[in-house]
């Protein structure tokens, strides 16, 4: 039975590989433009905001129990090594702080939001100018997000060229293997 339970590492896999198609849907879907597609379009955007929220915060209370589950290797010295620890708590709390800020939103709307039509994201106090800026902020959260996570990858796919520490196969599917 227990070779049926997936390992740390496993889990972690898949929860990193998991939560990066709703990132990548993020960086490219427009509320506004959604919305004007109609319900059913806006609806899939909303479900996608439930599962991403849901993965972030799967994602932060791990770390929060068990602390980072990666390391940096031997291979990795001075500065990168120096830059690791903190590059992946920007992007565990990067990710916590962006699932925050869209509880803030739905705070501070005018009616009641429902992450993926389900879950009532508290109950609306019809603030109007703070959810404009709260808006603001969460959007430049999130592409500050993004450029983290691009200068993460970056600093993986180095680290894997560069310093030949096998930095991308030890988060990459199994099956990938033999072209890394």
């Amino acid at each position: 039975m227990r070779h049926l339970i997936p390992t740390r590492r496993t889990a972690l896999k898949a929860l990193h590989w998991g939560i990066i198609p709703f990132f990548v849907w993020f960086i490219f879907a427009d509320p506004d433009a959604l919305r004007r597609m109609g319900p059913r379009v806006f609806q899939f955007h909303s479900m996608m905001g439930l599962i991403f929220v849901t993965l972030a915060l799967i994602w932060t209370a791990w770390m929060l129990r068990a602390g980072l589950l990666s390391r940096p290797g031997p291979k990795l010295q001075g500065w990168p090594r120096r830059l690791f620890r903190p590059l992946h708590l920007t992007l565990v709390w990067g990710l916590f702080l962006v699932a925050f800020g869209g509880l803030l939103l739905g705070l501070t709307a005018s009616f009641q939001m429902k992450a993926g039509g389900i879950i009532p994201i508290g109950v609306p106090l019809n603030k109007p100018a703070a959810h404009h800026w709260i808006g603001l902020v969460h959007t430049y959260q999130f592409y500050a997000l993004a450029a983290v996570v691009a200068f993460h990858a970056g600093f993986h796919i180095w680290r894997h060229l560069k310093l030949r520490d096998n930095a991308l196969r030890i988060m990459a599917p199994r099956i990938f293997h033999r072209y890394l």
